[in-house]
């Protein structure tokens, strides 16, 4: 296991990134499976166990916020609502976690549609930048439980999450989220910009 919290080019404390995120507010099914996880990680050293708030699916970034003009900004934001309006609500679901150096995370299937979100993002991006940040190619949906915040073996999370009890679970995806992030506090937090509904 490795620290995930080192400091990331570009970023620094007090320092806020624009990116668009899948969110789970409201999701009661989610939370009861992250309860859950949380109860199995915790007797784990070197986690830093994420509360049902800060849950989230890591789509696609803008850049940082001092970065980025605000009128692109909502100029992004609009095309994205009328990109998204094509792209029908769907679920996705999480089961068992996988165990990353740096995190402990569902990968979130079907992956296509998360994958349909994801490119009208990038379009929406595109009809107003040059250049889209981020590569399009290797995303994989994925939502994170737990960060390490050690260096360890890997083996015994890895036994710990595999010993663990565990369920399908459904998350309705109805919505993108336009946030302002910020991790000085070994947690990505977040304001939202924007919330954009899915058709």
């Amino acid at each position: 296991m490795a620290d995930h919290w080192w400091w990331r080019p570009g970023w620094s404390p007090g320092r806020r990134f624009l990116t668009w995120h899948l969110t789970f507010d409201g999701q009661d099914q989610v939370h009861r499976l992250a309860a859950d996880w949380r109860g199995y990680l915790g007797r784990l050293p070197d986690l830093d166990l994420i509360p049902d708030r800060w849950l989230h699916l890591t789509m696609q970034g803008l850049g940082f916020v001092d970065e980025v003009k605000p009128e692109e900004l909502d100029a992004i934001v609009e095309i994205a609502r009328a990109r998204l309006s094509l792209v029908p609500a769907f679920e996705v679901t999480i089961d068992r976690p996988a165990v990353t150096p740096e995190a402990i995370r569902w990968e979130a299937e079907p992956g296509e549609p998360v994958a349909a979100v994801r490119d009208a993002i990038r379009t929406a991006i595109g009809e107003v930048w040059a250049e889209v940040p981020e590569a399009r190619d290797g995303f994989g949906p994925h939502v994170s439980i737990a960060y390490s915040c050690g260096a360890g073996p890997i083996g015994p999370v890895v036994e710990a999450v595999n010993a663990a009890p565990s369920a399908p679970t459904a998350a309705r995806i109805a919505s993108a989220e336009l946030i302002l992030m910020g991790r000085d506090n070994r947690m990505y937090e977040w304001e939202t910009v924007a919330s954009v509904p899915l058709g």
